[in-house]
């Protein structure tokens, strides 16, 4: 199996640019931050303390979660219920890189990413996934962009949306995240030693999805 590992901080594109790689390299799209954003929506449904280590274990003791690919993409199930559509809100946004922080969520999800990688060829993209995950994935990047530039993205993609949003609260909440992910103790935000740089802060999407591209047809 061929594996492509995608870090990056949020709003750097990982999700969009990585689905559409994989669409064009007839590879699965993996997109981890869903997973993370998942219990992060689990535990904000339930009122889960995530700050209790007993509450968080039997959350996830109560939660079965899991992943259906099919040609519109993936979706995640918790319980059997997709709650795809539900993951994107800021609240979610920033529960998510909270939960991510705890061990037992980490060591809960890394099975499921790992297999998922052994059973098909993957483009997987999180936060960890070349440092940890996929330590000896095929092609690594890191995608990034300026804070500014993300803010900006997210700001238009918001409005799009007819959602009330204000630019600097965006910016704020993007640095806010950016310093919680470099920050934490376990998997700190990093691009691992022999990851691609790919800095999207003056390239189109489009640019940016035939910079990947031609990285894994390179390295294959």
């Amino acid at each position: 199996m061929f594996s492509v590992a995608i870090d990056g901080p949020s709003g750097a594109g990982k999700s969009s640019v990585s689905k559409a790689v994989a669409k064009a390299a007839g590879f699965v799209h993996v997109d981890t931050g869903a997973l993370y954003r998942a219990l992060a929506f689990t535990s904000i449904k339930n009122s889960v303390d995530i700050s209790n280590a007993d509450a968080v274990n039997e959350m996830l003791t109560n939660t079965k979660l899991s992943l259906k690919l099919d040609a519109d993409g993936q979706k995640v199930l918790i319980n059997g219920e997709d709650v795809t559509g539900q993951l994107r809100t800021e609240q979610v946004s920033m529960a998510a890189s909270n939960i991510s922080k705890i061990p037992a969520v980490r060591a809960f999800l890394l099975d499921t990413q790992r297999k998922t990688a052994e059973e098909m060829n993957v483009i997987m993209d999180g936060r960890d996934i070349a440092t940890v995950v996929l330590p000896n994935a095929d092609v690594k990047v890191f995608l990034t962009a300026s804070p500014e530039k993300r803010a900006e993205r997210r700001y238009k993609e918001l409005l799009a949306k007819n959602e009330e949003v204000e630019y600097n609260k965006i910016l704020e909440d993007v640095i806010k995240r950016d310093r919680q992910d470099m920050e934490r103790e376990i998997a700190p935000l990093r691009p691992s030693e022999d990851s691609v740089i790919v800095d999207t802060s003056e390239m189109s999407f489009d640019e940016s999805v035939e910079a990947i591209t031609r990285l894994i047809k390179e390295r294959m």
